[in-house]
């Protein structure tokens, strides 16, 4: 005897083909939903902004989008180009001196 799992949108109920399956995260919320790329299609989608993460020193996090064309005006390429990356340590950083 065999098993069959049966995918179904969590937004309409109807069944999906594993092969037209979406998974959409919304981060804001910490949850995930199944769908269909026909089923989100009315949801505009917003050009020219940046997605950014800000670290407050409380330890709050928050997600924020903003105009790319604010963004650019204040943060310039030439500071993105000097910015840390998310992987490996910060510049200057050493672990045997505690920076």
């Amino acid at each position: 005897m065999g098993f069959r799992q049966i995918r179904t949108s969590d937004i309409t109920g109807a069944t999906i083909d594993d092969n037209k399956v979406i998974t959409v995260v919304v981060r804001a919320a910490g949850k995930q939903f199944d769908t269909t790329a026909e089923e989100i299609a009315p949801l505009k989608r917003v050009t020219n902004v940046v997605q950014l993460e800000l670290k407050h020193a409380n330890g709050k996090t928050e997600e924020i989008l903003v105009d790319k064309a604010d963004f650019d005006k204040l943060v310039t390429a030439d500071v993105l180009k000097r910015a840390d990356s998310l992987r490996g340590r910060r510049q200057g950083y050493s672990p045997k001196n505690g920076g």
